[in-house]
């Protein structure tokens, strides 16, 4: 018998990482790697979406990630993380990717991506997930925005 599908809000996912950027994470021009903010993305989301469901995840798909500016070394990164639409078994994460000089308190918003996971069991079968509760009429504005964007995905294969 599998788990009870309980409802929660939004909010009951929402995951926060920061870690400051040193000099192993650079790239050749001095900026913090690329691939090393997508792998933050990743796990600050799959932290959400395993919050939400209560079963282990796998990455489904990545949409578009920007880099609008770039990371320095020394900046303390913050990632934010919350599930913004649920299917069957799957699950899309909206991440929230700051920069912050902890110096002068600088901060620059410098990505946004949304993740798409589905929840599996013990024996690594997509196992349904809790629905989304929904409490604000932007959480209903974010939900049908998911819905769009989900469809374009499934229209994409």
């Amino acid at each position: 018998m599998g788990k009870k599908l309980t409802s929660s809000p939004p909010s009951a996912s929402h995951v926060t990482i920061s870690q400051l950027m040193h000099p192993e994470h650079a790239n050749n021009s001095g900026n913090v790697h690329g691939g090393w903010i997508m792998k933050l993305v990743d796990e600050v989301g799959a932290l959400a979406c395993m919050r939400h469901s209560r079963h282990r995840v796998v990455t489904v798909a990545i949409d578009q990630m920007t880099f609008r500016q770039p990371i320095s070394i020394g900046d303390l990164v913050t990632l934010d993380a919350e599930v913004t639409y649920t299917g069957h078994t799957s699950m899309e994460v909206e991440v929230l990717v700051t920069a912050e000089n902890p110096i002068t308190g600088e901060c620059t918003h410098t990505n946004k991506a949304y993740l798409v996971y589905v929840a599996l069991d013990d024996d690594r079968k997509p196992v349904a997930v809790p629905p989304l509760l929904i409490e604000s009429p932007e959480q209903e504005e974010r939900m049908v925005a998911a819905i769009k964007r989900q469809e374009h995905r499934l229209s994409n294969q």
